[in-house]
């Protein structure tokens, strides 16, 4: 397996990060069957919010493709008082619209709370078969535990995606990075 380095997108006090196909250097077509993104230390400027993506087909708008997914998560308190793994219930979605969670945890805005992991998209440009990714991140929560999610699913489609983007569930990601590679 080879990661192509394609795109990196920086934020700072943005209301989303938007990956296009076409337009600045973006690549997200049939070039590659796999991409992944790394969202790293993506810091929101509203506490208790969570960290999502949604999509675009190729001529649609609004990024609200229908999604069903799954999700389990594992934290642990700071002070090691508390401890779960479990599946998450309210982090999937059953034919929805909605951006998907990729932490199912509120992120704070303390400088030491922001959350880090990879999307992975599998075949987007596909016009036969529906739309897989995997989602694994982890991140600091508002009350003072790391947790751990892992998401899975399917874009209910069968157009090509040609737009991806990543936001907090409310107000601006106040920092951080995403860097988008083609996997061969």
């Amino acid at each position: 397996m080879g990661l192509t380095f394609i795109k990196s997108l920086e934020a700072s006090g943005s209301a989303s990060l938007e990956f296009v196909d076409g337009t600045s250097d973006v690549v997200l077509d049939n070039t590659y069957n796999e991409y992944q993104f790394y969202f790293v230390n993506m810091h929101p400027a509203t506490s208790n919010v969570y960290f999502a993506f949604q999509v675009n087909a190729d001529g649609q708008s609004g990024f609200n493709e229908t999604i069903t997914s799954t999700a389990f998560r594992a934290y642990v308190r700071e002070d090691g008082l508390g401890s779960a793994l479990g599946y998450d219930t309210g982090n999937d979605q059953a034919e929805g619209t909605a951006y998907q969670q990729i932490l199912s945890t509120g992120t704070g805005i303390e400088n030491d709370e922001s959350v880090s992991g990879v999307l992975t998209l599998y075949d987007p440009s596909s016009t036969t078969y529906v739309k897989h990714f995997v989602a694994d991140g982890n991140g600091y929560d508002h009350g003072d535990y790391t947790v751990t999610s892992h998401n899975a699913g399917y874009i209910n489609t069968t157009s090509a995606i040609d737009e991806i983007s990543f936001k907090f569930s409310s107000g601006n990601i106040d920092e951080g990075a995403i860097y988008m590679y083609g996997v061969s």
